[in-house]
């Protein structure tokens, strides 16, 4: 605790401090529940792309076999050539937001390539279109629990050594100034006493 001076302008200073942590303490309580139910939602939502991803990579085991013939699923087939996505915004916390991403498939002669090469494709696209989420989901997460961190760390210094501080410095100001100002009343009293006893 750091020292405070014992006078008039130093309790109205710091009364004015607890004035402004009792109202900003709500605030951070508030944003703190925010961001606590977000998290909730991005970490809902990146265990649904996972059991989605789970069932494609279920569905993609009777291709397997298909993967494996010389040179027809090539890793030059399908590429990503951009990934696209926005800012959001919650609880001031600027989040990347998935919005897709764009593909070139390599061009291949359709008369001799099997039939099932363009559904496979397709399968490839979605897949990494659900890893692509994921990630930017898990950037959202990790931008969202920093936040929260600082959040949870401003409403613990507010509430617990904050507000508690400065009440007792107002306190102890208060006490001190009352001394004074009952010291101040007997010096009067005796000095009264003694200019009485003068005359």
């Amino acid at each position: 605790m750091a020292k405070i001076k014992l006078t008039k302008n130093e309790l109205k200073k710091q009364k004015d401090s607890l004035k402004m942590y009792q109202r900003y303490l709500p605030t951070l309580m508030l944003k703190k529940q925010q961001l606590q139910g977000e998290i909730r939602i991005t970490e809902l939502r990146i265990k649904e792309l996972r059991t989605e991803k789970d069932l494609l990579d279920e569905s993609f085991k009777t291709w397997v076999a298909v993967f494996g013939e010389k040179g027809i699923f090539t890793p030059d087939i399908l590429k990503i050539t951009s990934l696209r996505t926005s800012q959001g915004n919650i609880a001031g916390v600027a989040i990347p937001i998935f919005e897709g991403a764009d593909f070139s498939i390599s061009p291949y002669n359709f008369a001799r390539m099997p039939l099932w090469l363009d559904m496979a494709v397709e399968k490839m696209k979605k897949v990494i279109l659900l890893d692509l989420e994921a990630q930017i989901v898990e950037e959202q997460r990790k931008r969202l629990d920093h936040e929260l961190r600082i959040t949870t760390q401003r409403v613990n210094l507010f509430e617990k050594i904050k507000i508690p501080e400065t009440k007792g410095s107002i306190k102890k100001i208060q006490v001190y100034l009352g001394d004074q100002q009952t010291s101040a009343v007997v010096r009067g009293k005796i000095a009264k006493s003694g200019l009485e006893r003068a005359k």
